[in-house]
């Protein structure tokens, strides 16, 4: 059986999920961003308990099965901004639509009805995230950044990220203060 799980977006999450599991008993097989296949029924009692642990670390159980779409909508477009080492050269919406097998038309109206913007924008601002990342790491110059994010050029990149910051790149590499969202608040 599996559950699914909002809020969580990283390897830490995961080892924070895997723990609760752990501490209630429950078998669990592979443990996913936002996915966990649990190896039995779990009772009303269990469900509960699992719930308020899940809460108490930030994370929150989803039943409802629109929620859950979109939490796997935005789970795939995180793996692919995040975790992935060059994001696939394919369109965004051919890909999202083959990890889901849904009609990309649907997911995109769907994804903008129920959270009020669109899959480019969420995209977009993931991919801006992962740009103030590679550059506080300092390992890789603009064009390489570029490259591995998909965009045409160095110039499109600044443009996007300065749209959505209102900083340079440059310039957010000389802040003090290197302003990150976390991924669960975007």
């Amino acid at each position: 059986m599996n559950i699914y799980i909002k809020y969580m977006v990283s390897r830490r999450c995961k080892l924070v999920v895997e723990e609760i599991l752990g501490q209630l008993g429950l078998p669990h097989g592979v443990v996913g961003l936002g996915e966990v296949e649990v190896k039995m029924d779990i009772t009303e009692a269990q469900r509960d308990e699992l719930k308020l642990a899940l809460v108490k670390s930030g994370l929150e159980l989803m039943d409802n099965k629109k929620a859950i779409l979109i939490e796997k909508i935005k789970k795939v477009i995180v793996h692919m901004v995040h975790h992935t080492d060059h994001l696939p050269k394919t369109k965004n919406s051919d890909y999202i639509s083959k990890q889901l097998n849904y009609d990309y038309t649907y997911l995109a109206n769907f994804f903008s009805e129920s959270t009020g913007i669109t899959i480019e924008h969420f995209i977009i601002a993931h991919k801006v995230e992962r740009i103030k990342e590679l550059l506080l790491y300092d390992e890789l110059n603009l064009s390489q950044i570029a490259y591995k994010l998909n965009y045409s050029s160095a110039a499109h990149l600044s443009n996007q990220f300065k749209k959505v910051t209102g900083l340079t790149p440059s310039f957010f590499k000389q802040l003090k203060q290197k302003k990150r969202t976390p991924l669960e608040d975007l």
